[in-house]
């Protein structure tokens, strides 16, 4: 294997970066500086803080400066995309872009959240044929995963999000699904996620409870979207959170104690990043090794 020292940076290093903020508790710079390392690949992966205040400068910034792209997280993944210059399916889908890659002197957006979010699933051995999803969450990541779901199959989706300014983005989300994606034939409502009633009533017909929002992530982890609600926890339930630090986040930990199966967004992130990996180099991303190196023992 071809291996080189990510300190040999020169002037034909490719740049690719990761726009938001905070960021800090990312690991997707590790896992792509990891995964050029092992591959021998001449490119060299930074983050960035930046919110949607200076979104617009620094896309035009790394456009002008030749990088190979970007992933975008919270909070830029719908307001990026009024700054690139192409939407491919996934992200027109969704309304929101994770991935954006500079080719030919443009700028196209993709997102590879839902796809990633699905694969570490199938990974973890769950069918989503046939089943009902109650889905929780109206941002970027809740509208791609929601996206995905409908096109691996599932025959039933519960959207709940909060009533306040952001709920136009699910029932968005919802029209989608319902409108341009109807060939899929999959029933989907939105509701207000403080209606306790309706909440209860839709996880008993669920087979997976999909939390999709950063409650349960510093400094935010003392919350789970359950509380006063774990009741609706069952054996035969599937929990799954998109956050991934900590590892076990209130919700999960509330899910295992009542013996349902647990999954966090570890799987997400990395399935995620292999798809952007791709799309920024044109190679795979060396998977194996980097789930034993930064994932560890537990992934």
């Amino acid at each position: 294997m071809n291996k080189r020292n990510l300190a040999l940076i020169d002037a034909k290093t490719t740049l690719v970066g990761l726009l938001a903020t905070p960021i800090k508790h990312s690991i997707t710079p590790a896992m792509h500086n990891l995964g050029y390392t092992i591959s021998g690949l001449n490119y060299a992966y930074l983050a960035f803080d930046v919110g949607t205040d200076k979104l617009r400068e620094t896309v035009e910034g790394l456009k002008a400066m030749g990088a190979a792209g970007f992933n975008v997280s919270m909070p830029n993944k719908i307001d990026v995309q009024q700054y690139v210059d192409e939407l491919d399916e996934s992200a027109r889908l969704a309304g929101a872009s994770n991935t954006v890659v500079h080719k030919d002197g443009k700028l196209i957006g993709y997102n590879t959240d839902g796809l990633g979010y699905v694969k570490n699933l199938e990974e973890h051995g769950v069918q989503l044929e046939g089943m009902k999803v109650t889905l929780v969450g109206s941002g970027g990541v809740a509208a791609s995963i929601a996206i995905q779901l409908v096109q691996a199959g599932i025959k039933e989706l519960s959207i709940f999000a909060r009533n306040d300014k952001f709920f136009a983005n699910a029932k968005a989300n919802m029209s989608c699904i319902n409108q341009e994606m109807k060939d899929y034939g999959v029933s989907t409502n939105v509701f207000p996620l403080e209606d306790d009633e309706a909440f209860r009533k839709e996880i008993a017909g669920s087979a997976i409870l999909a939390h999709c929002t950063s409650l349960g992530m510093k400094p935010l982890h003392e919350w789970s979207v359950l509380d006063g609600l774990t009741d609706v926890l069952r054996q035969d339930l599937i929990v799954t959170d998109v956050v991934y630090n900590p590892r076990k986040t209130k919700l999960l930990a509330q899910a295992e104690a009542a013996g349902a199966k647990a999954i966090n967004g570890l799987g997400m992130v990395l399935w995620q990043g292999a798809l952007s990996y791709k799309l920024f180099t044109g190679e795979e991303m060396p998977m194996k090794e980097i789930k034993a190196i930064i994932f560890g023992e537990g992934y």
